[in-house]
Formats: C-alpha cells, structure tokens, sequence
C-alpha cells in the first residue's frame, strides 16, 4: 500500500532523525487498533537520499510481521530506486532487534546487492522512539557477514519481476506521451483517458502543467 506524501515531504533523508520525523508521522495516522499491529515499510530514494515513495509493504500481528523480497523490492524496481530504508514498528515500545529482525535485514540487504539497490538502514519505531541499525553498527556487520545466501529461485524471481515491471512503465511512458500530444491538439480530458488508458486526474494534471508552462 502506498503512502500518499506531498511534494513537500518528498524530503531528502539525511540522518535517522529525519527518518523518524516522516515515519513517526506515518504510524500516528493510524488508528489505536492499527498501531497495535506491525507494520513494515520501505522508503525509497534517489541518489541524493531525497523520498521518492514511502510503502506499506506487510501488516501483521502484535509481535510479528512477515516480509517477502519481490513485494518489498517490487515498487524501488518500478520507481527507479538506488536506495532504500527498512522500517518496521514494535507496539510494545522495545526497540531492541530481535534475530528475526536481524536475519529479514540480512536477507534484503544481501538480495539489494545483486539488484544494485542499496539498503542504507533499517529502523525500528516505536510512537515516541527509533532504533537505527546504521547507527548502531548492525548494517556493517550484516555487509560482511556471510550468513545469508541468496538463493536461485528468490533471484530468479525478482529477475522475473524486474522485466515485468520495466515493460510496465514503458507502457506507461508511451501512454502518457501521447496524452501529452493529445493536450497539446485540444482533445477533451475524457477522450483521452478513455483512448490512452491514463486517468482522468493524471489527465487533467498533465493540462494544468503544459498550460501554466505554456504561458
């Protein structure tokens, strides 16, 4: 699930306060129930650490939550991502890394690697408090750490989800570029959600930005 941000708060991630500050904002939006579950986000970023996408990846029970690599990958894949923070909240308040938690940071780091997208940290979050594993000296000792292999079938996989995707976006592009061309001829928004597949809102978006520039 993505979270919808502003431009605004497409912020560059300097440190793990800055971390904290956007998702501790991200957890208070839920409600009491919800907060009483886990939840295991991504941040992904470009190459200047600036917030391309935050996404909610695994809801799950009051001490766990169970992750999967091609959904924790998939949308930094489609995204263009180089870089990514794990984030994940423990409702009852300790932030102290479990072995589960250690071994999933493991796991995602060593399969970033052969992807080329870079895990930079993960934190755990409470409403009021963070544990960075960057900080801590978790992500160096996991970086040389030969614990985790990646095996055939998860690479196969994200290989699989790798060109699915970049066939999606150039299906993507293509539509919006002919949207483009379509405002530019003064063809109603309707029309050419209809004939290009891009929603209306993207439509009426794409107007807004060609005649502001057009001025």
């Amino acid at each position: 699930m993505n979270v919808k941000l502003s431009e605004e708060q497409k912020i560059k991630l300097l440190n793990s306060n800055d971390v904290f500050a956007v998702m501790q904002k991200v957890l208070l939006r839920e409600n009491k129930i919800r907060r009483g579950q886990e939840h295991f986000w991504v941040i992904g970023m470009n190459e200047t650490h600036k917030i391309l996408f935050i996404e909610l990846v695994s809801l799950g029970a009051n001490n766990r939550v169970q992750v999967k690599p091609p959904e924790v990958f998939r949308m930094a894949i489609y995204k263009l991502a180089s870089k990514m923070i794990l984030v994940h909240n423990h409702p009852g308040g300790e932030v102290t890394p479990s072995t589960g938690d250690r071994d999933v940071t493991d796991m995602l780091l060593k399969i970033g690697q052969l992807i080329n997208i870079q895990v930079v940290d993960h934190l755990i979050i409470t409403e009021n408090t963070y544990l960075s594993f960057e900080e801590q000296g978790i992500m160096h000792d996991l970086r040389h750490s030969g614990a985790y292999e990646i095996k055939p079938k998860e690479k196969a996989e994200l290989e699989r989800i790798r060109l699915e995707l970049e066939r999606e976006r150039a299906v993507k592009e293509r539509s919006m570029e002919i949207a483009k061309r379509m405002i530019e001829e003064g063809f109603d928004s309707d029309v050419i959600a209809k004939m290009t597949g891009v929603r209306k809102v993207s439509v009426e978006k794409m107007r807004r930005d060609y005649y502001k520039h057009a001025k």
